[in-house]
């Protein structure tokens, strides 16, 4: 993970961050979020990355989080803007697979996951664990079951396989995705889409 997340694509995350702000699926989770009308709330932060979501929430709906990502560089970086925005003391950082991780880490108010569903193989046991963390609100965003988005995703993932990378991105079933939250009773709130991505929010039932 650290060979495709490493240090010069978190530091350059990070500028584009604070140049132009989140990205739009970001934005729209942290607006849903706050739409929700949560207050005081913890946060789990699943494939955080430089952390902006405990970035943008820390302080107005969020009073601590945990973030968990596989790669260093990220959680390296999302730490050093905590530091430098006042909230270090606020942010727990957790580095490894949270698959793996889960059964160790607690319960939050509020789980999220963006952009992360379409970066595991195994979007079953990713989502059933995350969904378990939600105690109020679970919120996510992921690729679009779309022909044009799984040819997209095709062409990159060969030209990863030529250059001997082993990441690869997914395009999960939006079907199965919906029907494992709603066994884990949530219930979906929010839903919208853009041409490539779909941002969905689910509340505890």
């Amino acid at each position: 993970m650290d060979g495709q997340f490493g240090k010069s694509v978190a530091r350059s995350e990070l500028r584009v961050y604070r140049r132009r702000g989140p990205f739009h699926t970001t934005r729209t989770i942290i607006d849903t979020v706050r739409q929700h009308g949560a207050s005081r709330a913890s946060l789990l932060d699943i494939g955080g990355g430089i952390g902006v979501l405990h970035h943008e929430l820390l302080g107005e709906v969020v009073d601590t989080a945990i973030q968990v990502d596989p790669a260093s560089a990220f959680i390296a970086e999302a730490r050093a803007e905590c530091e430098r925005r006042g909230h270090a003391e606020a942010v727990r950082f957790v580095q490894g697979d949270f698959v793996d991780l889960a059964e160790d880490l607690p319960e939050a108010d509020i789980v999220t996951l963006d952009r992360v569903i379409c970066c595991y193989p195994d979007y079953r046991r990713l989502v059933v664990a995350s969904a378990a963390k939600a105690r109020k609100l679970y919120a996510f965003s992921y690729l679009r079951e779309k022909w044009y988005v799984k040819a997209v995703i095709g062409i990159q993932n060969a030209f990863r396989r030529l250059r001997g990378s082993a990441f690869r991105t997914y395009v999960h079933p939006t079907r199965h995705v919906e029907e494992l939250l709603a066994d884990a009773g949530l219930e979906r709130s929010f839903y919208r889409v853009t041409a490539v991505w779909q941002v969905e929010a689910y509340v505890r039932s």
